[in-house]
């Protein structure tokens, strides 16, 4: 199906141009999003006469996304989720899960906004982009971490495989410390006891002299 572009579409087009693409796309995408129109004589005749107010619509847009890309670019934003001691999620963040957290930090961002190179399914930080218009793009993290406390050691550099190797060697240094406590009481004990024993020698011998 031929339709001509109202926006510039990654991997597609410019506006104004007239392309070639499946009707799927077409139908689903490109015409319900007000992205494209048939390229019908009449539909390109129509564009020709609203191109300028078109362009100066779009030359708007782009300068308000600009704008916010300013300030949204290289935002960090935590997502709380459930986990594995191996750090996997039980489930998935979706778009609406970061839009929602970029939202709540202070941006109004929408979920069809959101470009995942993967979905995320694991602790850690992950970089996901923002199409804030067909000109516009950023790159944020989403920080997905089980705790506020976890986010922030993350947001630090450290990955989940550090924090358990972290927690594991703290653990084995707690329990060397008990043994260690306990050899100290033990010897402390096997002290007393030497010292009873050796007591106990001296004052026998006395005992029998007298008793002869």
């Amino acid at each position: 199906m031929e339709v001509i572009l109202l926006e510039r579409v990654a991997k597609l087009g410019q506006m104004g141009d007239v392309v070639n693409v499946k009707q799927g796309y077409a139908r689903n995408y490109l015409l319900p999003q007000g992205k494209a129109l048939r390229a019908t004589p009449a539909n390109i005749k129509h564009f020709e006469t609203q191109k300028a107010q078109l362009e100066a619509k779009n030359l708007e847009l782009k300068s308000e996304a600009e704008a916010v890309a300013e300030k949204l670019d290289g935002q960090q934003f935590v997502v709380i989720r459930t986990a594995s001691d191996t750090g996997s999620l039980y489930g998935s963040v979706s778009n609406r899960d970061i839009a929602t957290a970029a939202t709540e930090g202070g941006f109004t961002v929408d979920r069809k906004q959101i470009r995942l190179d993967r979905p995320i399914k694991e602790l850690g930080v992950h970089g996901v982009t923002v199409v804030l218009h067909p000109e516009v793009e950023v790159r944020i993290e989403i920080n997905v971490a089980r705790s506020p406390e976890e986010a922030e050691l993350q947001a630090s550099g450290k990955s989940i495989q550090d924090l358990a190797a972290e927690a594991e060697a703290e653990a084995e240094f707690e329990i060397a410390e008990l043994f260690d406590d306990i050899g100290a009481a033990a010897a402390d004990e096997f002290g007393d006891d030497e010292e009873k024993a050796a007591s106990a020698e001296e004052e026998t011998p006395e005992g029998n002299e007298e008793q002869s």
